[in-house]
């Protein structure tokens, strides 16, 4: 299994803005930098400017902040213009159990569309901005633009591959091939959105890489330090930079030989 099929991961985001409650501002999809992330290509410009009437407003998250909690309904899905999110749900026992990241150009809610009921909550990693759309608006034009209809079914396929992906990660891969399939598909998500993919600021914490790869923290923290000591990478606080990005596919591949 390729790294890039395994997990889903966020890439660097621009600089934060302060955040202004309440806030409600005109956005465009057809001039925003993201749009090709976001939207299928090939859209006219009629096609276009419905776009831009459906966005019913972009605001901003302040870290800490939730986009959506648990239990609440379903009103909107989320495209986040920039900035890291994170999913997860909390046992009884106040654990926390982190079920997804999410980076600029992702659509995230697509949990409550079964039903209507978001199943986790979502939270800012740091400052962001989402633009919220409507879910029935969403729906309805999806019916009169083919190519946008294709495009979320393939949105939810990929959501779908990748709890499949994170299944199989966590059911059968050692520590040491968890932890290097996650920072190959952190380079690799970085790459597609123009980013170094050798070096980069992790948003996440250790602990809440751990939750995601079901480690403690204290193996991701050996773990990366492993890998320093190997001169894999190099790392100091969140600050990585990836020495020898094909030992780190040789480690992953080997696993898929040895199956």
């Amino acid at each position: 299994m390729s790294s890039s099929a395994i997990i889903k991961v966020y890439p660097q985001a621009i600089n934060p803005l302060r955040v202004i409650e309440g806030n409600r501002l005109k956005t465009s999809c057809s001039t925003c930098g993201l749009h090709e992330l976001c939207l299928p290509a090939g859209l006219n410009g009629e096609e276009l400017s419905a776009l831009d009437g459906l966005v019913e407003r972009r605001r901003k998250v302040r870290r800490g902040d939730y986009v959506y909690r648990a239990g609440n309904p379903l009103q909107s899905l989320h495209a986040i213009r920039f900035g890291f999110l994170k999913s997860s749900v909390l046992h009884n026992d106040g654990r926390e159990q982190v079920a997804g990241f999410h980076m600029m150009g992702d659509l995230v809610g697509m949990d409550a569309i079964a039903s209507h009921k978001h199943l986790c909550d979502a939270v800012a990693l740091e400052d962001s901005e989402i633009c919220d759309i409507p879910l029935q608006e969403l729906e309805t034009l999806s019916r009169n633009i083919p190519s946008l209809q294709q495009h979320f079914h393939r949105i939810m396929s990929r959501e779908i591959a990748r709890d499949y992906g994170v299944m199989l990660l966590l059911g059968s891969m050692r520590a040491e091939e968890r932890l290097a399939a996650f920072l190959l598909n952190l380079s690799q998500r970085f790459a597609s959105r123009g980013y170094s993919a050798q070096e980069f600021h992790l948003r996440m914490t250790r602990e809440e890489i751990g939750s995601y790869l079901g480690l403690k923290l204290e193996t991701v923290s050996r773990t990366l330090s492993g890998f320093q000591a190997q001169g894999l990478i190099t790392v100091q606080n969140k600050h990585l930079c990836i020495l020898n990005i094909q030992a780190l596919h040789d480690l992953v591949n080997a696993h898929g030989c040895s199956r």
